[in-house]
């Protein structure tokens, strides 16, 4: 697993994969199923993965957090960088950095709260925590004006920033006033599309981010990735005919629930086996699996 600090030459050459967290049917994080997950991404040529939302890193018992990092970091080959997320609650994050000492990882994801958050306190404990746990650490933008960009600049200079991921969804990608702000306040490059291959080109060309995040990359990595080259070599045409491979997966997403859909989608394809989905998070009906199953084996079998 790649344990040095996260560079923009890391966040530009690959995309950053957002893959569900596999478990078996008593619901324990299952070790085999992970590492084909990963070793199917690896193979498509993506090398930093990203466990979140749809990792469900939200409702993680502190008492298997362990047991996450491990079947993460010995799943990973050698230059595939891994990055595991904290949080959302501030006791948690606190209690997760101590678990983080005994590992390698280079940054963490600060899972975003907002209902009973406000903008100082989230950057206070965003401060809090970076400084505890000794690295900076990724910033997730959700949520509009989740902080002012004012305040995304005092933690990046103070160095408690690795990179942002921004995920604020828009009707029109190109109409990001919030976006513009935030890359006046710090460098591009350290910022990367947070909402999969649908506003990537937009964000990387006409933005200037660093790169994207996708879901769907862990059914098409190969199919992703591609499009990450294609838009780096300004081959704008191939890059919009790759995503537009993306889209009926990714609608299906958006009508239905994002996380739910992915995590059957992994599972309908025969890349692994990703079990029921953890408490909170409803199961998808049979009309529902019907769908996403022939989506994902659609875009998996393009790939």
């Amino acid at each position: 697993m790649w344990t040095s600090a996260i560079t923009s030459e890391l966040l530009s050459q690959s995309v950053i994969a957002v893959p569900p967290l596999a478990r078996d049917s008593a619901r324990k994080i299952c070790k085999t199923e992970n590492k084909k997950l990963i070793q199917w991404i690896e193979r498509g040529g993506v090398t930093t993965l990203l466990y979140g939302g749809n990792a469900v890193f939200y409702h993680l018992k502190l008492s298997e957090y362990a047991d996450a990092l491990s079947t993460l970091e010995s799943a990973a080959a050698p230059n595939t960088c891994v990055i595991p997320s904290v949080g959302p609650a501030f006791g948690t994050m606190m209690d997760q950095a101590e678990v983080l000492r005994d590992y390698s990882f280079p940054t963490v994801m600060v899972l975003p709260q907002r209902e009973i958050a406000d903008a100082d306190g989230i950057a206070t404990g965003i401060r809090l925590f970076a400084e505890h746990y000794g690295k900076p650490v990724v910033v997730y933008l959700k949520h509009d004006r989740w902080l002012p960009p004012s305040t995304v600049q005092s933690l990046y200079r103070d160095g408690l920033i690795s990179w942002i991921k921004y995920a604020v969804v828009r009707d029109n990608p190109l109409d990001d006033n919030y976006l513009r702000e935030v890359l006046q306040a710090v460098p591009a490059e350290i910022v990367v599309s947070g909402i999969g291959e649908q506003p990537a080109i937009i964000h990387m060309r006409d933005f200037g981010v660093g790169g994207f995040t996708s879901g769907c990359v862990c059914i098409a990595p190969a199919r992703s990735q591609a499009m990450l080259n294609a838009i780096h070599a300004k081959d704008f045409k191939k890059a919009e005919e790759i995503r537009a491979s993306f889209e009926p997966l990714e609608n299906l997403r958006n009508a239905i629930q994002p996380i739910r859909v992915l995590h059957h989608a992994v599972a309908a394809s025969g890349i692994a086996a990703t079990g029921p989905m953890q408490p909170m998070l409803g199961e998808l009906a049979p009309d529902q699996q019907e769908m996403v199953g022939k989506a994902a084996r659609a875009l998996a079998s393009a790939d």
